[in-house]
């Protein structure tokens, strides 16, 4: 009886137990529901003038509608405050300093990297500098934004996660969001500069030009596409190796350099020079099917869930009362504008210009002089500002920034730097870009970008009447005649300013309908000219990819659509990669094979596991690239330790995207080439075999055979909720599924496993309908949403999808 009566308590017990965990996950369920977006019914609200709709289409892309822009601000805001509100926060945040409030001492360190830059206090300067018209349409969005969110049935679901509440949404939070977008698109700049002023310190001007290469046959500029800027480089003898090179000699023997782990150690696939991207082109309509010109687009960033960018349509009468049609994405947080796009007139996309935009100027110190630096200007007092970093679990932190008259201060290993970035300008943030919207022409869009407040952009335009144009769109620095020219390292001497204030509209360099019908650009070298001198270098792609692109899309027939153009972005072809293939093909003798049954395996793999494309299944791809990549560890190893010691970031693939270029010359070189053999290698054929053996060992290392070793196993998607970072365990449900990727860096196709093509888009101006696009995430960043990955598995695939959205599905209406 006793016996029975456990056993029923038990099973009470374990029902009593099931019961509650059934009720905690259906309050977790109804919790989660809660905080989806309203896409049904009517809103009434002071905020608009007349009804504005919001119409979403089967995969939750909205168009929406209305009687004037600042009533679509106000609508815009609302969906994003409803669907991205977390992402919105976190890119303000990083922006201003503030993300160690969320996420505790973890986040201090960038933190006190972006509070140096103090963009809170630049924003209510900047705010302060717009017309009344301007604060308003920045006002009205915020006011949307907030409503959306207090219409939620319950905060945003991270914030519970966090044990935080949302903080309201203001004007200058979304010029804050336009400075996170700086910080990524020019962060580097400032590791950039440090590196090559570590070698310019510690080499000869002959050893500074091999190192720094100014060019790379790969290069094909707008305005000569023919040129090779590197012809006289590579025709200059090698030079004597410096001294701390590390080369054989009898009196040092260092020992070799550390093993690659593979490409994972290297951040998502590829070195950290090949951590850039975007391509954009426009073909003029004398080559089109349609005599309307095509634009191209695909932006390569960092990739989450969810994606960064919102996809919309616009509907609203402009100034002449002619009802607006504008598609594309915009970015939320930031001010409402469709970022790229087209407008029925003009069409315009964007790849990052990587034009040289910062300095590090060096700051005089002198007991006589207590509490001054000296600047290029002469002796100053710097300003000083307590900022208070509030830490999660924490007391705030003080933090001190000191600010010259050229930007604030730095201090690098006692040695103190002004920070003079463009984007410390006023003019760097305005709402200009608004006037692509309504431009009607060629010459109105370009003369738009040139006034733009963004980050300096190669943009692309074409119009409906078939011209096509480039310039750089955004902030550039005017250069001071006589100083030294763009891009030089940093000087160890004292400091010099080759550059103040910004570059006057009308400066910026352009080119229009060139004679072969395209302009393609993809993050190098745009220039060969005097404009070169304009833009500067600050960190220019090798150029391959560019190089691909420009050849695709002018192989491309006669009467060119848009679905031909599109398929330009998918191409993965490995060109750039088949001379590394090759190198190792010759490398790989029989003398090379004896005795060495892996190398011999390798060697297979190169012949039989190589289809010419970055294939998910290829064997050689991966063998090829990655010893390319473990030459750079083997080589590069000692100096990116020692520029490392400056900032975590600096190192060869920051200071020159040519290091690769480098590598072939020391290969290959007929002079000198014992002065740069690294201890302890005998000979340079001793060194590439090592890197050989190391390469197999880092694709086996987890126990795959190297013939399982693909490039797919390697470029695997890991495109994922940043909360996750947090919180592992929940990727299952915040992240997409680990699909392998075709594609690499120096391709059109950039792909990695948290990098790559943020969208896709390709549209001739005045047919929209023909448009086509794709991106990696859906609209929502819910999880329960049915657009929270909807699109995604099209993306994978490289499987287009229409630009405008479809017919509506659910509508959304605000009244006043």
């Amino acid at each position: 009886m006793r016996r029975a009566n456990w056993k029923v308590w038990t099973v009470r017990l374990l029902a009593l137990i099931a019961g509650v965990l059934a009720l905690a996950l259906l309050g977790v369920w109804l919790f989660l529901r809660a905080s989806l977006a309203q896409l049904e019914g009517s809103r009434r609200t002071p905020l608009v003038s007349a009804p504005v709709t919001v119409a979403r289409d089967a995969n939750g892309v909205p168009t929406i509608s209305g009687a004037s822009r600042l009533d679509l601000a106000y609508a815009t805001g609302f969906v994003h405050g409803q669907e991205r509100f977390f992402q919105m926060d976190l890119l303000r945040r990083s922006a201003a300093g503030e993300l160690a409030e969320l996420f505790g001492p973890k986040a201090s360190p960038v933190d006190r990297a972006h509070r140096l830059h103090r963009f809170r206090a630049r924003a209510a300067v900047i705010l302060q500098r717009m017309t009344p018209p301007e604060r308003a349409f920045l006002e009205r969005y915020a006011a949307g934004v907030n409503e959306g969110l207090d219409a939620l049935g319950a905060r945003p679901f991270e914030y519970a996660l966090l044990g935080a509440a949302p903080r309201a949404w203001t004007p200058s939070d979304s010029l804050l969001v336009v400075w996170a977008m700086y910080f990524d698109l020019q962060g580097n700049q400032e590791a950039r500069e440090l590196a090559r002023g570590w070698l310019a310190e510690h080499t000869t001007l002959e050893q500074l030009a091999f190192l720094l290469p100014s060019g790379s046959a790969h290069d094909a500029p707008l305005d000569a596409p023919q040129l090779d800027p590197a012809a006289s480089w590579r025709a200059a003898p090698t030079p004597a190796a410096p001294a701390w090179w590390g080369a054989r000699t009898p009196a040092r023997a260092p020992a070799p350099a550390p093993a690659l782990a593979d490409l994972a150690a290297l951040g998502y696939g590829a070195a950290p020079a090949d951590l850039v991207g975007s391509n954009n082109f426009t073909i003029a309509g004398t080559r089109t099917a349609t005599g309307a010109a095509i634009v191209s687009d695909d932006m390569h960033l960092g990739l989450q869930l969810p994606n960064i960018w919102y996809r919309l349509a616009l509907r609203f009468p402009d100034a002449k009362g002619q009802m607006r049609r504008v598609v594309g994405v915009s970015l939320p947080g930031a001010p409402p504008l469709v970022i790229v796009g087209s407008n029925g007139h003009v069409a315009w996309g964007f790849t990052n210009s990587y034009a040289d935009t910062l300095d590090l100027v060096r700051l005089g110190v002198d007991a006589a002089h207590p509490g001054q630096v000296r600047t290029p200007a002469g002796w100053e007092t710097p300003g000083e500002y307590d900022e208070a970093i509030l830490v999660k679990g924490r007391a705030a932190e003080r933090m001190v920034v000191r600010e010259t008259s050229i930007g604030p201060i730095r201090d690098v290993g006692g040695r103190l730097y002004a920070v003079h970035w463009i984007a410390h300008a006023p003019e760097a943030l305005n709402l200009e870009h608004l006037k692509l919207e309504t431009a009607e022409t060629l010459d109105d869009a370009l003369d738009a970008a040139e006034r733009d407040g963004i980050p300096a952009q190669n943009i692309v335009v074409g119009d409906d009447r078939g011209h096509i144009g480039w310039t750089v769109a955004g902030a550039l620095p005017q250069r001071l005649p006589g100083t030294a020219p763009p891009s030089t390292p940093i000087s160890p001497d004292g400091p010099e300013l080759t550059w103040n204030g910004v570059l006057a509209p009308g400066q910026h360099p352009r080119v229009i309908d060139p004679p072969g019908g395209q302009l393609v650009t993809a993050n190098s070298r745009q220039l060969a000219g005097h404009g070169a001198l304009v833009l500067g270098d600050g960190g220019f792609d090798l150029g391959a990819r560019t190089h691909q692109l420009s050849d695709g899309v002018r192989a491309l027939n006669g009467g060119i659509g848009v679905p031909a153009a599109f398929q330009a972005t998918l191409d993965d072809r490995a060109l750039y990669l088949a001379s590394w293939r090759q190198r190792l093909l010759t490398l790989l003798d029989a003398q090379a094979l004896a005795g060495h049954p892996r190398r011999a395996q390798s060697r297979r793999l190169l012949e039989t596991g190589w289809d010419g494309h970055a294939s998910v299944g290829s064997v050689g791809y991966r063998l090829a690239q990655q010893y390319r990549l473990t030459l750079y560890e083997v080589l590069f190893a000692r100096v990116n330790a020692e520029m490392g010691k400056l900032d975590p970031k600096a190192g060869m693939g920051v200071a020159t995207s040519r290091w690769s270029d480098v590598i072939e010359r020391l290969l290959d070189a007929q002079t000198n080439a014992d002065a740069w053999l690294p201890a302890p290698y005998a000979s340079w054929r001793a060194l590439q075999l090592d890197a050989v053996d190391r390469t197999i060992a880092a694709l086996t290392k987890d126990g795959t055979t190297l013939d399982q070793a693909t490039w797919g196993k390697r470029n695997t998607a890991d495109i994922a909720h940043p909360i996750t970072l947090a919180a592992p365990f929940l990727k299952r449900w915040l992240g997409a599924p680990p699909d392998a990727l075709p594609g690499d860096a120096n391709m059109p196709r950039v792909a990695a496993p948290k990098f790559g093509q943020s969208e896709r888009l390709v549209v001739s101006p005045g047919r929209e309908e023909e448009g086509l696009f794709d991106m990696p995430g859906g609209q929502s960043g819910h999880p329960l949403s049915p657009f929270f990955l909807r699109g995604h598995e099209d993306w994978v695939k490289g499987v287009p999808t229409p630009l405008l959205p479809g017919p509506a599905r659910t509508t959304l209406t605000f009244t006043p």
